[in-house]
């Protein structure tokens, strides 16, 4: 397929509901904006100082520390799961984790 270290497929909605993205309009502030906004904000600053300190630890130990780096995999599938949904690209609604 592609030679680069992530890939990023989403699959085709053969039939989108309709009284989804009218939800999504009217009140998608309400009941995505609110429970993963702040969810994903709290995610984003632990990510920020977790990525800091990976920094470091690559200067100091030449490698990335593997929890860290699970943890930015699952920060980063979240919140891809998260917009493809706000952007209608899906209409399954995005777990609180970024497990597979």
């Amino acid at each position: 397929m592609y030679d680069y270290p992530v890939n990023y497929s989403v699959d085709y909605p053969e039939k989108s509901s309709r009284l989804l993205v009218l939800a999504r309009i009217f009140l998608g502030w309400l009941y995505i904006g609110v429970p993963h906004g702040l969810f994903c904000l709290g995610y984003s600053i632990v990510a920020f100082f977790v990525v800091i300190l990976s920094f470091f630890a690559i200067l100091i130990n030449g490698h990335f520390p593997l929890g860290w780096f699970d943890f930015l995999i699952r920060y980063s599938r979240y919140v891809n799961r998260v917009v493809a949904y706000c952007s209608g690209m899906t209409d399954k609604y995005p777990p609180f984790s970024g497990r597979r």
